[in-house]
């Protein structure tokens, strides 16, 4: 194990499985303290006792899409050490064609992808700056860079997601807190495993990359973690694509999605 984050408190959401807990594992590895928030306390669980093996470790459940519970456990992780790093994590998809996008499920993205990456920045660069500065990273998307057909709330989200990240970073370098995104590609993850058990979604995504594989959780932490961690101390304001060069192509083709779902009408546009 590394001391190279001794003495730093990182707070990741969405951090029970997954990417998030890939970061959480980077960060612990390298000396660092934790606390991850999720809404599953038996992923929660899980994750705890792993982590613990490396370090000190404590969980939050919490829900990202409400200010007060994402209040409560930065508060609540705050008071154990003072943070210094924050890993807006948590995320949703959805996938529905434009005229059938119902309201509920285009305002239930946003306010998880979203407004949850806003509340994450706002209470925990707050707590971040009081302890003298440190760093904060999300996880954005391809989807935030390149289009993908049916799936406007879920790129609109992400887009969203590395304005804010450039917005704080401007706001906040005067306080010490350096804010950066990762736009991850495709990720053997669990949100994931539909697009790896469609073949031709499969492998037109493969058929996108330079780097022709699909990444794993590891591969956006170790990105993760130079983001926020002594080496990349002069860096603030960056969106970082780790997607085997996804983002020099085009998004991918969710048309066999869309006609299962919906239908060859809708999704050709014959409302």
């Amino acid at each position: 194990m590394s001391e190279k984050l001794h003495g730093q408190h990182a707070f990741i959401t969405g951090g029970g499985s997954g990417i998030g807990l890939a970061c959480a594992r980077a960060f612990a590895a390298d000396g660092a303290r934790v606390s991850i928030m999720g809404r599953s306390r038996e992923k929660l669980a899980g994750a705890l006792e792993e982590l613990r093996a490396l370090g000190q470790a404590e969980a939050y459940p919490a829900d990202v899409s409400s200010e007060a519970e994402v209040q409560a456990a930065i508060d609540a992780a705050n008071a154990q050490a003072p943070l210094t790093i924050a890993v807006a994590n948590a995320g949703i998809g959805g996938l529905a064609p434009l005229a059938v996008t119902e309201d509920a499920d285009w305002q239930r993205i946003l306010q998880t992808n979203l407004t949850g990456t806003f509340y994450t920045f706002k209470h925990a660069g707050k707590a971040i700056a009081l302890a003298g500065g440190g760093a904060m990273c999300a996880i954005s998307s391809i989807a935030g860079v390149r289009t993908h057909r049916f799936m406007h709330a879920y790129c609109v989200s992400k887009a969203g997601v590395d304005m804010l990240v450039r917005n704080s970073a401007d706001e906040l370098g005067v306080s010490g807190v350096r804010v950066n995104s990762v736009c991850p590609g495709l990720v053997d993850t669990e949100i994931a495993q539909g697009l790896f058990n469609t073949d031709a979604v499969h492998q037109d995504y493969l058929d996108c990359m330079p780097i022709r594989r699909t990444g794993e959780p590891e591969d956006i932490a170790s990105a993760v973690r130079f983001l926020c961690g002594p080496e990349s101390s002069w860096i603030t304001g960056v969106v970082l694509s780790v997607d085997g060069g996804h983002h020099l192509r085009r998004g991918p083709n969710y048309e066999p999605f869309s006609r299962a779902m919906f239908g060859d009408d809708i999704t050709e546009g014959r409302y």
